[in-house]
């Protein structure tokens, strides 16, 4: 039951940092699956409390470094952590600058590779999984960790991959 009540966090979370940030319209129908589960376990009141407090403590910028420019500014401190989590066969053909690999479906499996202490900015090609990353990582206690929605594709617009 716990696992459910996780998921359904996670995925009613995921749904609205998307909706809102990136202003994407969805199909109700392709989620007509996430809203069974949500129907059933939101009936729960400590649930539904949870879920508000979490989302009434996100900030006005999601937890996001929104540019390029701005990245690159972070980049010049010698305490970050840049996580790339899309599949190694994706890392392998470019990412930026010094980031570790860590695939997002192996993010709990590899937390000892993200600090607490020192800030974390997390990536992928579009900003899907980076967008999870930083949802999954913040439920698990992680507050010092940012997404760059902007991600390998924004990168690669700007022509600053390495190799």
């Amino acid at each position: 039951m716990k696992i459910r009540r996780f998921l359904t966090v996670i995925i009613s979370s995921l749904c609205i940092f998307i909706y809102a940030f990136f202003g994407v319209s969805y199909d109700a129908s392709a989620l007509a699956a996430t809203q069974k589960i949500a129907v059933v376990s939101t009936a729960n009141t400590d649930l539904k409390t949870t879920v508000d407090s979490y989302l009434k403590s996100i900030p006005g910028d999601y937890y996001t470094v929104g540019k390029v420019t701005q990245l690159k500014q972070i980049l010049k401190q010698d305490d970050i952590v840049l996580v790339d989590v899309r599949e190694p066969s994706e890392y392998a053909l470019g990412h930026i600058g010094d980031a570790i690999n860590i695939p997002l479906r192996t993010l709990v499996q590899n937390l000892d590779k993200i600090p607490k202490k020192k800030p974390v900015v997390v990536y992928c090609s579009s900003g899907y999984r980076s967008a999870m990353a930083v949802m999954s990582l913040h439920l698990l206690g992680y507050d010092n960790v940012r997404g760059f929605p902007p991600s390998m594709n924004g990168w690669n617009a700007a022509k600053e991959i390495d190799q």
